[in-house]
């Protein structure tokens, strides 16, 4: 891509123009803002009064970095001042934001080949969330390669890669005016690295502990910046942050000769090579500071229901529940039936009294993931950050065999809860540290102590491709991305403090969703290796916590025929997160033995301890998976088989099969429910997993489930049904089971259950 580079004169923003570089984008322009020095006076001290979100210190110098580069330089004074000061950022006129927006609005209309913009943002979502609103709004990319890395190693990766910075301005103990003012970062490494052992310091100075300016880099390609004079300004002698900086620069440029750089003439777009070493002063326009790059216009049309015969099931949670809607039989594209969907399913919410800002998770399944830009174009015209003010909902996108059970060509199910509580990950940059999500959808949604992750595939970050090395590979770097998400959630000045958080030790549940290109071999040695790998980080974790708690998630294999970037697995984990209070969990088997009621004739056999696998949170949280395979069915069918119920027809056959099949899944998720102190109120989400190779299409399996448990309800005499609507959702798929190298389920349950 062709970047846009914002430049503050600091080490960071010259690094991570380096290393756009390296990941094989072109720097074709720079983007400053600068404001005139200002000081206030509080308490008896002087303070400057500085940006929130712009490093103004050495603005003069900066304007040598177009000849220093041979590259333009857009340049703007800040006229806005701090106005919206919440973590999230809203658009608000007289916000020093908009001067962003005015300044790469500008070199966007000047340069509509850029695509991109750099920053050298390291770990403050405050600025990371303002950069990536104005790319959003714009259009563009941002790129922020040294999000969440490791700040003493980035420190010693700078030094090393020939950045020149000196320090030019203090505002931290340990640091002393007089003392560390106009020194350059690699005399001052090891002393930097102390400080964050001694008190609260950010080695990098991403919290402006200090600001650089940098004098030379690899990217100089033409001369580098020599300091003449300068004055050492400082306040009255602060005891604990002694604040200085310096000031009145006199500099001038020293000529390079065959220097070799990280840049060249081929690189350099012909619109840049008119503009070389230009400044440009970007200045006030008569236009507003409104959205240049809009998506279509989101109003949902309204749908006529008899023309269409929607499948909708709904559960009964109060706080968090399960909302589907697909179609059967329909004949339009992938892009209709989705808007059909969408607009109903924003109906159903609007009738609940919710909206898109209450939803938490959407699964949205598509009959065929080539078109996947078909349905992305369609979803942003419906979930927007707007209609999302607390944040968009995490999201995953699977290709299910849809047409094969007669659904329509789209299907969609969202998670909403009835409170407006939820901390929202969400990162659009392209960085090192995980998969970017560009777009209206979040890394992870945490909401009354359970956190959802959006499905993970084994991306490689920086360029947003699959890594090579096949299903083992991606299943690693997936799993180091799930790390990295829940890390977040750990320690973000945007989260709430949670104490425990990993996918190694407050797991709830994985679900592991396979390509049907992964041979059965690869898949069971890639079972062999997420075992191995959780098992590894769970020894760390505990240690590094000390202690001896942990959970033992729940592991559901699904096989589908395709997923996004036709990748070969992708991970999808719901944590648990903790606020420091001790966690206890139950055994994983189901006990056998318990006393129940005999629905359906239905006895406690010990082979039913088989099928279930489950995990307690006592009196929070209950995860359970369910697996019926064709033994089971026979067993299931053995005893209740009479002669007048033998037929020859193999369709009535299959058909009885499945009605008694259903009726014993029923059965057994009830009483393992009601065993662990949870009743199908509490029910958050439930989907069946049915293979299509039974050849039985959603017409035939929804009232067969639906009359199982309208019989349920009416024997135990239990609320179990919601209205007319079912409380499960049916997904078809190729496979599913506990095992990735035997998904033969002939019914696969996923129940997710919270007290409500």
């Amino acid at each position: 891509m062709k970047v846009v580079a914002l430049v503050t004169g600091g080490k960071d923003s010259c690094y991570a123009m380096m290393k756009s570089i390296h990941y094989g984008h072109q720097i074709v322009a720079l983007a400053n803002l600068w404001a005139d020095d200002k000081v206030d006076e509080f308490y008896g001290y002087v303070y400057y009064n500085d940006s929130f979100m712009y490093h103004t210190v050495g603005h003069q110098v900066i304007v040598s970095y177009a000849e220093c580069m041979g590259l333009p330089l857009f340049r703007r004074k800040i006229r806005g001042e701090a106005r919206h000061t919440a973590i999230s950022y809203i658009t608000t006129e007289g916000d020093e934001v908009e001067d962003m927006f005015i300044l790469l609005r500008e070199v966007k209309r000047q340069m509509p080949e850029v695509t991109a913009v750099s920053s050298g943002v390291i770990a403050a979502d405050y600025r990371r969330l303002r950069v990536e609103s104005v790319c959003s709004r714009l259009g563009l990319v941002s790129l922020a390669y040294l999000w969440k890395q490791d700040q003493s190693l980035l420190l010693q990766e700078m030094i090393a890669n020939g950045i020149l910075a000196v320090i030019v301005k203090v505002c931290a103990w340990g640091l002393v005016p007089g003392k560390h003012l106009d020194k350059e970062i690699a005399s001052l490494n090891a002393y930097l690295n102390k400080l964050p052992r001694l008190h609260r310091f950010n080695v990098s100075g991403e919290m402006g502990e200090y600001e650089t300016l940098t004098l030379d880099c690899p990217l100089f390609i033409n001369a580098r910046i020599v300091l003449d004079e300068y004055q050492i300004v400082r306040d009255i002698e602060h005891p604990f942050h002694p604040v200085g900086k310096l000031d009145s620069f006199k500099f001038h440029l020293e000529k390079k000769v065959d220097v070799q750089s990280l840049t060249s003439p081929d690189n350099i777009s012909e619109t840049s090579v008119q503009k070389l070493g230009t400044v440009f002063e970007v200045e006030d326009t008569l236009e507003r500071c409104e959205d240049t790059f809009k998506p279509l216009d989101c109003s949902a049309d309204p749908i006529d229901d008899l023309a269409h015969k929607f499948n909708i099931s709904r559960t009964n949670n109060k706080k968090t529940l399960s909302l589907s809607c697909s179609l059967q039989d329909s004949c339009n594209d992938l892009r209709e039936d989705l808007k059909t969907v969408l607009t109903k399913i924003e109906s159903l919410l609007a009738g609940l009294g919710f909206g898109w800002e209450t939803v938490v998770y959407i699964h949205l399944y598509i009959d065929d993931m080539s078109k996947f830009s078909e349905a992305n174009e369609t979803y942003v015209k419906f979930i927007t950050p707007e209609r999302c003010p607390f944040g968009v909902p995490s999201c995953s996108t699977f290709e299910m065999p849809l047409v094969e059970m007669n659904f329509s060509k789209a299907y969609m199910e969202v998670l909403v809860s009835n409170n407006k509580a939820k901390k929202v990950l969400h990162i659009q940059s392209i960085s090192s540290w995980a998969p970017s999500c560009i777009g209206p959808y979040s890394q992870a949604t945490l909401h009354d102590n359970i956190l959802y992750m959006a499905g993970q595939l084994g991306l490689d970050p920086p360029t947003m491709n699959l890594c090579s090395g096949g299903a083992i590979a991606e299943l690693e770097l997936a799993l180091r991305h799930c790390e990295a998400v829940a890390k977040c959630f750990r320690n973000s000045e945007n989260m709430a403090k949670c104490f425990n958080c990993s996918i190694s030790t407050t797991a709830i549940m994985f679900v592991v969703y396979c390509s049907k290109r992964v041979s059965s071999s690869e898949r069971h040695d890639m079972q062999e290796k997420l075992e191995t790998i959780l098992r590894q980080m769970r020894i760390f974790q505990l240690q590094e916590q000390n202690t001896c708690k942990s959970l033992d998630p729940v592991v559901l294999y699904v096989l589908v025929p395709d997923l996004p970037k036709s990748a070969c697995v992708e991970i999808k984990p719901v944590l648990y997160v903790d606020d420091g209070t001790e966690i206890a969990t139950e055994t994983i088997i189901e006990s056998s033995g318990s006393k129940a009621p005999h629905y359906w004739g239905f006895k406690q056999e010990n082979w039913h301890d088989s099928c279930i696998r489950k995990l307690v949170v006592p009196g929070l949280i209950y995860a359970v998976t369910l697996s019926i395979t064709s033994e089971d069915a026979a067993k299931i069918c053995f005893h209740s088989v009479s002669a007048d119920s033998v037929n020859d027809d193999q369709y009535l056959q299959h058909k009885s099969l499945m009605e008694k099949s259903s009726r014993f899944c029923f059965y057994l998720l009830d009483k393992v429910m009601a065993d662990n102190g949870f009743g199908w109120e509490d029910l958050m989400s439930l989907r069946i997993y049915i293979p299509t190779s039974l050849q039985m299409s959603i017409a035939m399996l929804l009232p067969m489930f639906n009359k199982a448990l309208l019989e349920l309800s009416e024997a135990s005499q239990k609320k179990v049904l919601n209205g007319e609507e079912p409380i499960f959702n049916i997904v078809p798929v190729i496979g599913a089971g506990r095992s990735a190298s035997s998904m033969s389920n002939i019914i696969t349950c996923e129940l997710l259950a919270q007290k409500s």
